[in-house]
């Protein structure tokens, strides 16, 4: 007898239909499986044969054989143990294969037939509706997940027995999870009002998130970077619900998601350890699965301490940093996830930290030119911002001078990004940091005293042409601050200053 089930199959960020076939026929019992499934899948047999054991039900001594249908698509993960529960309980005549059609089920099955939790419920759910499924049947622990998406029923089986219960009579069944996510408020504790001093890296911080910018900090040990730096989701807006679900997708997929409260409503900010591998920071696995780079999205990926990591690291970011997405290619196929992110990075600007004190520095000018020459020069023109972090002095410090909190600068940068909200509304950018080359000559009109300063600059400074980009890009996003059309001379000084720095250490 023969049934099938649909099921799916997570590859980067897509989710691939598998259909799951069960064909149970006289011969020598036994269980095979095929359509190119990996150890961990092939292992459902016995998890699942077990599982039908303890909790009665024996399956008959034929000829069993499983296909994952396509046989092309690698078949990985747990998931896949609860359609093939149904499918063989259905082609064994158990359940009714008419059951199964239009349904979708996913789910990890223990030897006592308890169904558990898997990850990358929420885009099978999205799948499914986009099918046109009657409905899901998913782990009990995901079902506060999959409720986040509309328009298609969502049933939680907590073991096999309520799997079985539900498929013979529909009507009978009562879910015993069927709370609605609560909205969990968590305090913000950082704030911009706990940074004494530093108006200009404050400033430097604001025209970054502004205009979606990239941004390095540089100065001695404890300045305050890494503080100013954990502080800047406090002043982005807040996430609407497609980027809220968009990210939500993500963390899913990567199993980071919160049972009790799934849905991200935070900007992310991550900061992968100086060790962190470049596979890591950008995805990888035989089945890639979303990197530092992609769970940054949307939000901010932090580099401390940025020429201790690995040049291979570093290197892997100026791609993403250009296309706002990262490719992956491997022999199954390529793979595309979303990469769009304020990089954000702090270092010392010698080994010891304190160059060019030559008070303090005891650093060789070797030393410091290898020190820095970890950092590429095509890295650093891909970094719209460089700001100086000096040390906070005494009367900073203890004269309680406090500079504005987070969410009164929050309302500027939110008018500023309202403004290239408007201006863009036709392009297929949101903020000034996404303009292209051709875009820049259209939008990045400046006045005359402006232009002359920065041809002397670039005759000067001897900018690249994608370092030149960047300043007119700050440019723009300095004058949109301001509520000015027109980028004035003042606006491009302001930006050539965030450069100049770079140009004080890498010369």
């Amino acid at each position: 007898m023969f049934a099938s089930v649909l099921s799916a199959a997570i590859a980067g960020m897509e989710v691939l239909p598998v259909s799951v076939e069960a064909d149970v026929s006289d011969g020598l019992p036994s269980f095979t499986m095929v359509g190119l499934p990996s150890t961990q899948v092939r292992e459902a047999q016995d998890r699942v044969r077990t599982a039908l054991r303890n909790n009665g039900i024996g399956l008959p001594p034929k000829r069993i054989t499983v296909n994952l249908a396509p046989s092309d698509l690698k078949k990985e993960g747990p998931g896949f143990d609860l359609p093939v529960a149904a499918a063989v309980l259905a082609a064994s005549g158990i359940l009714s294969p008419e059951s199964l059609k239009g349904v979708l089920l996913a789910g990890e099955v223990s030897l006592s037939g308890e169904i558990h939790a898997i990850n990358g419920i929420l885009p099978m759910v999205i799948r499914a509706r986009e099918l046109g499924c009657r409905y899901c049947m998913i782990p009990r622990g995901n079902l506060r997940e999959a409720r986040l998406i509309q328009g298609i029923s969502v049933i939680g089986a907590g073991n096999l027995e309520e799997m079985i219960t539900f498929l013979r009579e529909p009507g009978a069944f009562r879910c015993s999870d069927g709370e609605e996510e609560e909205e969990i408020q968590t305090p913000e504790t950082a704030d911009f009002l706990e940074i004494h001093g530093q108006e200009t890296v404050r400033r430097a911080v604001e025209i970054a998130v502004s205009g979606f910018h990239n941004l390095l900090l540089a100065g001695p040990p404890g300045t305050g970077k890494t503080m100013i730096a954990r502080r800047i989701p406090t002043i982005m807006p807040e996430l609407t619900f497609e980027e809220g679900l968009e990210l939500t997708k993500i963390y899913s997929i990567a199993g980071l998601l919160s049972r009790e409260s799934p849905f991200i409503r935070r900007r992310p900010f991550r900061s992968p350890h100086h060790s962190c591998s470049p596979q890591a920071l950008a995805g990888g696995g035989r089945n890639p699965r979303p990197g530092e780079i992609t769970l940054a999205h949307r939000g901010v990926l932090f580099l401390d301490e940025m020429p201790e990591f690995s040049g291979r690291s570093l290197e892997i970011l100026r791609q993403p940093l250009e296309d706002k997405v990262i490719h992956i290619s491997r022999v199954y196929g390529n793979y595309v996830f979303p990469a769009n992110f304020i990089l954000c990075a702090a270092m010392n600007p010698c080994p010891c930290g304190y160059y060019p004190d030559m008070n303090r520095c005891r650093c060789t000018a070797g030393e410091v030119n290898r020190y820095l020459g970890k950092i590429s020069q095509p890295l650093l023109d891909r970094i719209d911002l460089c700001a100086d972090v000096p040390p906070v002095s005494f009367s900073q410090l203890r004269g309680g001078c406090t500079g504005e909190s987070s969410e009164k600068m929050r309302g500027r940068v939110e008018a500023a990004r309202e403004i290239q909200k408007q201006r863009y509304e036709k392009e297929s950018i949101c903020f000034n940091g996404e303009l292209s080359g051709q875009q820049v000559e259209t939008y990045c009109r400046t006045d005359q005293e402006g232009e002359e300063l920065l041809k002397m600059a670039f005759g000067k400074m001897r900018f690249s042409a994608r370092a030149f980009h960047r300043i007119l890009k700050v440019s723009r996003t300095i004058a949109d601050m301001e509520g000015s059309e027109i980028i004035r001379s003042r606006h491009v000084g302001e930006a050539l200053s965030y450069r100049a720095f770079e140009k004080n250490y890498w010369s």
